[in-house]
């Protein structure tokens, strides 16, 4: 089971993305009808917003009201974490209990609007981001959702900025043009990265790395990718892992290979042997290597030859661990 964590910023078309994704078979779990699933009446997290917040956010049927609730916590920090120990929780838990239910081949897309800001891209096999031009995103909003040109920037402002959704990205999807244009990319990415994604990680496997390598220009990403990657092996293994980038990817301005090596240091050979189950479940499957190394599929780029899918022209990427 591959899972895909969805997010963009508001009228970026995340939405039309996971309809897109569904479209191509993928089992979508929306975080904003979990968010109103675990709120419903009777349920413990209305419970819990009445005692946070007062029966003045109840409707006289005793529902959520949620323009009420939104005047208490839009544009008040504390009251805003308030709301969200309540349901960002509730909401996980509940996707946990989807994403069991789907089968074990199944390509499952969390759609998270706030996945970047509360810290849950390195649970995810592949992070999805969904990106627009700001003034075209606006246009959106005053156009679809009946907003001022005001309304519509304070709601982009509210949330990450674009930079920090870019970082957290291992597939960016510029939506900048027609819808047909945006469903072509995902089609392409379902095709080509998703659907071999899922099946190697479920088989245990690696594409193999073909004999294309080369020495590229310095990417400025290279970090980025190495640092998705490692929080990744860190929330697979434990946060205290101690993963380190090293190679010539680790050194700015340096002309490379396009891999990106990380080494995992452990005490002993057991404590390795331990460990190759849970990165094989994140996306690393084990493979013999020389010198007493262990070679793991690298799902930050899959796609590229050394990944977890089949090679492209774009270059490769491995990780190598120590």
């Amino acid at each position: 089971m591959l899972r895909v964590g969805l997010t963009g910023g508001i009228g970026a078309g995340k939405s039309a993305v996971a309809k897109r994704l569904v479209a191509q078979g993928a089992v979508l779990i929306d975080s904003d009808v979990l968010a109103r699933e675990v709120v419903a009446v009777g349920t413990p997290g209305l419970a819990a917003i009445v005692e946070a917040f007062g029966a003045g956010i109840l409707t006289a049927g005793g529902e959520l009201d949620r323009p009420a609730l939104g005047a208490k916590v839009f544009g008040d920090d504390e009251a805003r974490h308030r709301l969200e120990k309540i349901i960002h929780p509730r909401v996980r838990d509940r996707a946990v209990e989807l994403t069991r239910a789907a089968a074990p081949d199944a390509i499952v897309v969390n759609d998270v609007p706030l996945l970047v800001e509360t810290g849950q891209a390195p649970s995810y096999h592949l992070v999805l981001v969904v990106d627009a031009e700001r003034d075209l995103r606006i246009r959106r909003l005053e156009e679809t959702r009946g907003m001022t040109a005001d309304q519509a920037a304070a709601r982009i402002a509210a949330q990450a900025d674009d930079g920090q959704r870019r970082a957290a990205a291992d597939v960016l999807l510029a939506n900048n043009g027609t819808l047909d244009e945006l469903h072509a990319q995902v089609d392409v990415l379902v095709r080509d990265r998703l659907r071999p994604f899922e099946e190697h990680l479920r088989l245990g496997t690696a594409a193999r790395v073909g004999p294309e390598l080369r020495i590229v220009d310095p990417d400025p990403t290279w970090p980025e990718q190495a640092a998705r990657l490692i929080a990744r092996i860190r929330y697979a293994t434990g946060d205290g892992a101690a993963v380190a980038h090293i190679g010539s990817t680790a050194v700015p301005g340096l002309p490379a290979k396009d891999i990106i090596d990380l080494m995992l240091a452990v005490r002993t050979l057991d404590e390795a042997d331990a460990l190759a189950e849970r990165l094989g479940r994140a996306g690393f499957p084990r493979q013999p290597g020389s010198g007493g190394t262990t070679r793991a599929a690298c799902p930050a780029r899959p796609g590229r030859s050394g990944c977890t899918a089949p090679p492209t022209p774009a270059g490769r990427s491995t990780c190598t661990f120590a």
